[in-house]
């Protein structure tokens, strides 16, 4: 018979200062430096015979961990008001809010690698956060599912920076910087980092053995010239901050391409009640707008014997064939007392960077009256994402 118990873990704050192996000829040395700090953790474990079965906590809230602050959570709180799915907060103080479009759903704020901690440990059920925040600390878990992979913000890159200067300035490539003679097992590589888990794992994976890891908060591009560190690999932008301080990126030394993204805790989609139904209806609320940016109607009224014809000369046309191909409609007036349809109006979708050659080549093939208006929304029959995450999740 099985022995079942539940538990609550707590450890206290916890320092590590480093580790590191004696070096040989046969072992790599690698020496890391951070700081972890343990707290309570809130979600019941269960324990079955000896073996940690970890559930969504007993709850009937579904909970949305966001971004607290800074501009990844100013801007995924716009993308939300835009999607019409706006996050009330009564007060700025408060940790908790809700949007209220959508019942018995409670936004969390979070620091973002918080986010990804509660969506393992259960204490949420989805996040919005980058996706290095995801792979720095969700580390592989195969509970972490990522249900929208490109919410078109936070764009930036996980990557290894060199100096221009000194023994590295004819290096530009990964493959030159590990073949370089002076890292040896006495005098690794020395690499300053926030990214204790990426970092390592992308040089183990790509045959750099001889390497040391520190971690410093904010600043690593000043590391190299204050000598202590060779390199960084640290989040790039414009890279405008490394070019300021001599850093240059190498080719191959490109980490991870990232950017906003939704995640959602596996269990809790599959048994935590509401969770499916809430993130379908976000799934959905996010793609169609997402299609829709940067989109506009055009609508314009064309001479032409038939609709048929009027759709030969608009489909000949690169620039406006529109989503799935123009809509042509009769336009009824009267002559000499009878009623007749000489134009047509047509309406079509287009880009805003092919928005005034579409004008253009409308004009050309006889098109008048145009006019232009933004898109809000495009909902697809069915949205791809949506089939993909339950396929993913054997339903």
């Amino acid at each position: 018979m099985a022995v079942v118990q539940t538990i609550f873990l707590q450890c206290p704050s916890a320092s590590i200062s480093s580790f590191s192996a004696s070096p040989s000829p046969t072992i790599n040395r690698v020496s890391v430096k951070f700081m972890v700090s343990c707290c309570s953790v809130a979600s019941p474990i269960t324990v079955v015979n000896g073996n940690v079965d970890k559930r969504p906590s007993e709850r009937d809230e579904v909970r949305l961990g966001l971004p607290s602050k800074g501009r990844m959570a100013t801007d995924t709180l716009e993308l939300l008001k835009d999607c019409q799915l706006s996050v009330r907060q009564v007060n700025p103080r408060q940790y908790v809010a809700e949007i209220p479009l959508l019942s018995n759903l409670e936004v969390w704020f979070q620091r973002p690698k918080d986010i990804v901690r509660k969506l393992v440990s259960g204490d949420l059920d989805l996040g919005i956060v980058g996706l290095d925040t995801v792979s720095e600390y969700g580390q592989g878990n195969e509970d972490l599912i990522l249900v929208h992979d490109a919410l078109e913000y936070g764009d930036c890159h996980l990557s290894l920076a060199i100096p221009k200067y000194g023994i590295f300035e004819n290096i530009n490539s990964f493959k030159e910087l590990a073949q370089m003679p002076q890292w040896t097992p006495e005098r690794p590589l020395r690499v300053a980092t926030g990214f204790t888990y990426l970092a390592p794992k992308f040089m183990k994976d790509n045959g750099l053995k001889n390497v040391i890891f520190s971690t410093a908060d904010g600043a690593l591009e000043a590391a190299p010239a204050m000598g202590i560190a060779d390199a960084i690999v640290d989040l790039v932008s414009s890279g405008t901050t490394l070019r300021e301080n001599n850093l240059k990126e190498i080719e191959g030394g490109v980490i991870l391409e990232s950017q906003a993204v939704l995640v959602a805790s596996r269990k809790s989609l599959i048994q935590r009640k509401g969770v499916l139904d809430i993130t379908h209806e976000m799934l959905e609320r996010l793609e169609a707008h997402l299609r829709a940016a940067g989109q506009f109607t055009v609508t314009a009224n064309m001479r032409g014997s038939s609709a048929e014809e009027v759709a030969e000369r608009i489909l000949s046309q690169t620039s406006l064939s529109g989503l799935q191909g123009p809509t042509v409609s009769p336009v009824f007036g009267k002559r000499d007392g009878k009623v007749t349809a000489d134009y047509y109006a047509i309406v079509i979708c287009a880009p805003k960077k092919e928005l005034y050659k579409s004008v253009q080549q409308l004009r050309a093939i006889g098109g008048s009256g145009v006019l232009i208006s933004p898109l809000t929304y495009i909902f697809d029959e069915e949205t791809p994402r949506w089939r993909q995450l339950l396929s993913n999740l054997g339903l």
